[in-house]
């Protein structure tokens, strides 16, 4: 039988101690499922990608989404980032692998518009294809590493998915890990991204207090394609260029 130790032997080591108490607060029905059951995705393998990749000492940002991906290929273990998307552009515009990923879609958009070459009433596939995107990263790994490059660990609320009707279910198991998480991190100097009215939750936390927080709309919603703050934040970082 798998134990918690062969889980987080993968993880790098400064995360190590703070996962352990972390996964301290599942009730033994839920950790059990986590370390026996294949139902779920990310894998086992895989659902603490973003601890692997990316240092405690070297994390400035944390970002919250909801949970991954609700298909096997695309959940990898960061947030946001889509398994299935291998090209992030096409001959037509964005490749079709991500116009599938609403979220993914929307965030790119966004970032063309922090690019200053489209205007928020051009970017339709054909003006997307008609730029000039040789200093753009190619593939969803560029995007990834962007993010680690700027110092934001990529998670969620919950890590795991197994069906959208047991979405809230996870939400609430991965509840006491969250709060248990920042609260072994408190004292590090780290500012949370927060996604969406899932990762609102950690406002409810009472170590929210000490940290601080960005707080913006889902990239599920148009409206974050537009939103001057999520611009001014994110334009400095380049996260799309190559």
């Amino acid at each position: 039988m798998r134990d918690l130790n062969s889980i987080l032997k993968e993880v790098d080591k400064s995360w190590r101690e703070i996962l352990k108490v972390s996964f301290s607060t599942f009730d033994e029905e839920y950790l059990d499922y986590i370390l026996t059951s294949d139902d779920f995705f990310p894998s086992r393998e895989n659902f603490l990608n973003a601890f692997k990749t990316l240092p405690l000492d070297k994390t400035k940002y944390i970002l919250f989404g909801q949970d991954p991906y609700p298909r096997r290929e695309s959940a990898i273990g960061y947030a946001f980032i889509d398994g299935k998307v291998k090209s992030i552009f096409s001959d037509k515009g964005l490749s079709k692998e991500v116009n599938r990923a609403t979220s993914l879609r929307n965030f790119i958009k966004m970032l063309l518009l922090c690019e200053s070459i489209l205007s928020k009433e051009a970017l339709t596939q054909d003006k997307i294809a008609s730029i000039d995107k040789s200093r753009f990263c190619k593939d969803i790994v560029c995007l990834k590493n962007n993010f680690e490059n700027n110092s934001i660990l990529l998670l969620n609320m919950a890590l795991i998915f197994s069906s959208k009707d047991k979405t809230k279910y996870h939400l609430k198991k991965w509840r006491g890990f969250v709060d248990r998480f920042l609260q072994e991190i408190k004292d590090k100097d780290i500012t949370l991204i927060l996604f969406g009215q899932a990762s609102r939750e950690i406002e409810r936390f009472s170590v929210s207090k000490e940290f601080n927080k960005k707080i913006f709309p889902h990239p599920y919603n148009l409206s974050f394609i537009t939103d001057e703050e999520v611009q001014r934040f994110f334009k400095p970082m380049n996260l799309l260029r190559d």
